[in-house]
């Protein structure tokens, strides 16, 4: 191939993906307008995601000459967040901040507590760009708006990746603001929901000011027939999930976040507070539902255990809050545990084959 023909190729697939990126855009703000965006909220860490972020950013930050440092609170906790939405949301910061940042500049990924609002992460990309005038600052995250100061030949868009941005962290209930100077750089920060299972128990849990007598943890392994899954498996697992949220009691039961990114296995949790012996009437009826999903037991295989969940004697002690913290962190070692043992199992099954 001749080298003009491979420049005329390589400038089509530039203006084919700009194209792309302004529909896909469009189709996410118009879903934001109306009412039908989707978050779909896992027990997630931040860790993985923002490392997932900068190491798809990084060589485009290589290009330009810019530095690209991750900076992570050593105490940073899960988060109950949509793992695709968040990483949308820092790619577009991230993408923004080396745009604007000249050769040799700096851009930082942060992530923390701040003591002050215990109930959230915060989330930060600085970069020593130009920075923000305060009339831009103020419509910024406004649907098609484009700072007239910062759009160049270089710079192509419709104005909604920060828009965007906003509606994402909105359906998370967190918040989304800039902190800039004009040449001193700018700092999008936003925040995320700490996961907080004792949180989500209370409601379930308790009754009348007091701990329900007993509590069972209903473990449902949906695993594909086959690799790669028949059909989009993605949407066999959503579906799923919604059927199990009907199979149960909202008042005394919960079905919990997923736990992790979407994987090929999912394994879902059920606190119910039940015994185990009632628990069969439950899990009979897991079964008998999920089992009616169009081609389920070709696609799939389920399976389904429960385990009471003991305390001990001192964790029937204190206030209310107290004993259900203890139900929660009795929960949390009881799902690792399980999580542990699925992937030690999956190791020596790898041993084995190899």
């Amino acid at each position: 191939m001749a080298p003009d023909q491979s420049d005329h190729l390589k400038t089509v697939l530039k203006s084919v993906n700009q194209l792309h990126a302004m529909i896909r855009d469009l189709l996410e703000a118009t879903r934001a307008e109306s009412g039908k965006m989707r978050v779909e909220p896992r027990c997630i860490s931040l860790r993985e995601l923002i490392q997932q972020a900068v190491t798809m950013l990084r060589p485009t930050a290589d290009e330009k000459k810019i530095g690209l440092e991750i900076g992570l609170d050593q105490r940073l906790p899960l988060v109950h967040a949509d793992p695709d939405r968040v990483l949308e949301v820092l790619i577009n910061l991230l993408d923004n901040a080396i745009k604007f940042t000249p050769s040799d500049g700096s851009v930082l990924v942060k992530a923390c507590l701040v003591e002050a609002d215990p109930g959230y992460v915060y989330i930060s990309v600085s970069d020593s760009g130009r920075g923000i005038n305060p009339e831009a600052k103020a419509l910024i995250f406004e649907r098609l708006y484009q700072d007239p100061n910062s759009v160049d030949n270089n710079r192509s868009g419709l104005g909604l990746g920060l828009f965007i941005c906003k509606e994402i962290v909105r359906l998370h209930e967190g918040r989304i603001w800039v902190s800039s100077e004009l040449g001193q750089g700018s700092t999008f920060t936003f925040t995320l929901p700490v996961y907080s299972l004792a949180k989500l128990l209370t409601p379930v849990i308790t009754h009348q000011d007091r701990l329900r007598p007993a509590f069972v943890l209903v473990r449902i392994e949906l695993t594909p027939g086959s690799l790669p899954p028949r059909g989009n498996w993605k949407d066999t697992l959503r579906q799923c999930l919604e059927i199990l949220r009907h199979c149960v009691y909202l008042d005394k039961d919960l079905v919990l976040p997923p736990m992790g990114n979407s994987a090929t296995t999912e394994t879902l949790f059920v606190v119910a507070s039940t015994d185990l012996q009632r628990s069969v009437i439950m899990t009979t009826r897991i079964r008998e539902q999920l089992e009616r999903v169009a081609d389920f037991k070709a696609k799939s295989t389920l399976t389904i255990t429960a385990i009471p969940v003991e305390l001990p004697s001192d964790g029937l002690a204190g206030t209310l809050e107290q004993q259900v913290q203890a139900v929660a962190s009795r929960v949390t070692q009881m799902i690792m545990t399980s999580r542990e043992r699925k992937q030690l199992g999956a190791g020596k099954r790898t041993q084995d084959s190899n």
